[in-house]
């Protein structure tokens, strides 16, 4: 023990000066990193590398995007090409924003929800190859977005929606019922209430400001497409019938030379007097040819680029708002038919017509004289609007 012992001592006094001089590295690398939060492990971080790869800009662009019509390699169709539209319900109210991913969708809905706010469904598709995009806040179904993810016969995802289950079966106006529809319609379902960490969950932390619970949801792309393929829900479902079987796009066409452009300089909705923190402008750019948007009197920003949104078409769809219908204040929207629509492209306005034939069936908008609108190729925005007087251009 004489002799082991001056060797037990010698080996302690090893670690603790080796422990020692650990820590004091560790603690001096996270001072100089500024530390690790342990408030919340969730803040603004993917689950997934948000780039997973890059198109080369060699390869040619001539692959047109049904949806949006722009035109993309063969690398990132043969993507798309596997995959089916994906809807996501994003919420607009004002402490929520800005909002995540929108501006990577190929089209964007807009419509009153309760409390007359408005709210929002990015239709994303050939915009969202070799990158996983962050979609926030994500919110609940609406009877009328349902009717609108129907012509795409995409993924839907939301965070649960007006219903009749329990309680609400006595307060809900049978015709508000967006969940009983999903399930009766055969939408392919993703419900974030089916789906948990890491594909969808709440950050508190994704904005630079407190907000309430249900302003908290983000979830992914690439994770959502993964959960639909193991449902059976690629370009085909389990039935092997294609998504865009019964498609129809829209007709597209190439930008006017600037000299060609209009004066329309501008135009402001109002969805709701005396909500003005929900009344949108869109300011033309000439020299780009795009539609600048402004929500509530700021420019609306994408919280992932930290830019200004921008649409290539803004179409004005007007048709009749019937409500609030039930106790819960939900509003209805008439969807199927016909109607007036005003549709604003290169600094003009075309005043025309909408016309949706079935639910299912893709919303076609024409001129004066009935002729197909050729869209712009780029991000289409829909403005849903109750009446004309709403509007000033």
């Amino acid at each position: 023990m004489k002799i082991r012992l001056p060797i037990i001592l010698a080996a302690l006094g090893l670690y603790l000066v080796v422990t020692g001089i650990s820590y004091a590295t560790f603690t001096f690398i996270l001072g100089k990193s500024g530390g690790v939060s342990i408030t919340s492990p969730l803040a603004k971080v993917s689950p997934a590398p948000k780039l997973k790869s890059k198109v080369d800009p060699s390869i040619p662009k001539d692959q047109v995007c049904p949806l949006n019509g722009i035109k993309y390699t063969k690398n990132e169709k043969e993507v798309w090409d596997k995959r089916r539209p994906l809807a996501v319900m994003i919420e607009n109210s004002s402490e929520a924003r800005p909002q995540s991913g929108l501006s990577r969708a190929d089209v964007v809905y807009e419509a009153l929800a309760e409390g007359w706010i408005t709210r929002l469904m990015g239709v994303f598709y050939c915009n969202t190859p070799f990158e996983n995009i962050t979609f926030a806040p994500v919110r609940s179904a609406r009877t009328y977005f349902v009717d609108w993810v129907s012509e795409y016969d995409a993924l839907y995802t939301h965070v649960g929606g007006a219903n009749m289950i329990g309680g609400n079966e006595q307060v809900t106006d049978p015709r508000v019922d967006a969940l009983g529809q999903i399930d009766r319609y055969g939408i392919k379902d993703m419900d974030q209430f089916g789906i948990g960490f890491p594909d969808c969950y709440r950050n508190p932390d994704r904005l630079d400001h407190p907000v309430a619970t249900e302003h908290t949801m983000v979830c992914f792309s690439d994770n959502l497409y993964k959960i639909g393929e193991k449902r059976g829900w690629t370009n085909v479902d389990n039935r092997d019938i294609p998504w865009d079987k019964n498609f129809t796009a829209w007709t597209f066409k190439d930008e006017p030379k600037e000299s060609e452009r209009g004066t329309v300089n501008s135009m402001k909705l109002i969805f709701t007097e005396g909500y003005d923190d929900y009344n949108v402008n869109w300011e033309y750019d000439k020299v780009k040819n795009v539609y600048k948007r402004i929500n509530g009197g700021v420019p609306h920003l994408d919280l992932e680029t930290k830019e200004q949104m921008t649409a290539n078409n803004v179409v004005v769809q007007i048709t009749k708002l019937v409500g609030v219908v039930d106790n819960l204040g939900h509003l209805l929207y008439v969807t199927i038919g016909s109607g007036k629509a005003l549709i604003f492209q290169d600094g003009k306005v075309m005043v025309g017509t909408w016309s949706k034939k079935t639910r299912v069936s893709r919303t076609i908008y024409y001129d004066s004289i009935g002729k197909e609108i050729k869209f712009n190729r780029g991000l289409t925005w829909i403005e849903i609007l109750a009446n004309e007087k709403q509007i000033t251009y």
